[in-house]
């Protein structure tokens, strides 16, 4: 199939149940975007600007705030999976982070095709589950969510062009 610039992502047909993508881009994540995130979406949690106040919490150092994570966590996925195949984004299921991330940690992706059914008020599109994990260098899973869109099915022309 030939694929144009602008949808590199997957079409709806191509994301079999059980497919697992390991994306190649990997994110250290700095104290500056880290400190950046908190101020442009007005949280001013010490957790995660504070040193003196993060090295008494529990976490004895500062943890990266978790909104960057889960945004790291499908940002990175959209080129492999998504980008202008997508229709839309229709929510999310479950969000969970069950170790935290610190300055500094080394972030890698997957994402895992858990669900997807042909839509039944759009038959030119279906609904696809991914489950999106991301991992530091330790290998411990720092978040996962699992999140529907509505995809675009291959275009009728690209059918045709493919026999």
């Amino acid at each position: 199939m030939n694929k144009k610039a602008e949808s590199l992502g997957l079409w709806f047909e191509e994301l079999p149940v059980g497919l697992v993508i390991q994306h190649s881009i990997s994110h250290t994540v700095s104290e500056s975007e880290n400190e950046e995130f908190c101020l442009m979406t007005h949280n001013p949690q010490p957790l995660h600007l504070d040193p003196t106040f993060a090295e008494k919490s529990v976490f004895g150092q500062r943890i990266v705030n978790s909104l960057l994570t889960l945004g790291l966590t499908v940002g990175v996925s959209v080129e492999d999976t998504t980008l202008g195949t997508t229709v839309s984004n229709l929510g999310f299921e479950e969000t969970v982070f069950p170790n935290p991330v610190f300055l500094n940690d080394t972030l890698s992706f997957e994402t895992e095709v858990m669900h997807s059914r042909i839509s039944a008020s759009r038959p030119e599109t279906g609904i696809v589950t991914f489950e999106h994990r991301a991992f530091k260098q330790s290998g411990e899973l720092v978040c996962r969510c699992r999140r529907n869109a509505l995809m675009h099915c291959i275009p009728s022309e690209n059918k045709l062009d493919n026999g």
